[in-house]
């Protein structure tokens, strides 16, 4: 349902009966700054729901350093020489 500019007009005459020229710029400034703080408590509430939703997972390096690789038979690392049995 469309508002009608007869309305926007009636309410615009009714709010400047009633307050008065002098107090409009402070009257919107009011509702300027509770509609920002009402943006501000939506969206952190959003993001706070959004957080709370995901799983929660380490950070990947936080845990451990990563693992170095194993050394293959192939390729004897050092000091493994003098362990071998075939120099027994």
């Amino acid at each position: 349902m469309p508002i009608h500019p007869f309305w926007i007009i009636a309410i615009v005459v009714v709010v400047l009966i009633v307050f008065g020229p002098g107090r409009l710029p402070e009257l919107g400034g009011a509702i300027g700054k509770a509609m920002r703080e009402f943006r501000k408590a939506t969206s952190e509430l959003t993001s706070e729901v959004t957080h709370s939703t995901q799983p929660v997972t380490p950070p990947p390096s936080a845990a451990a350093p990563p693992a170095a690789p194993a050394p293959t038979e192939s390729t004897p690392s050092q000091g493994s020489e003098s362990a071998s049995p075939s120099n027994r």
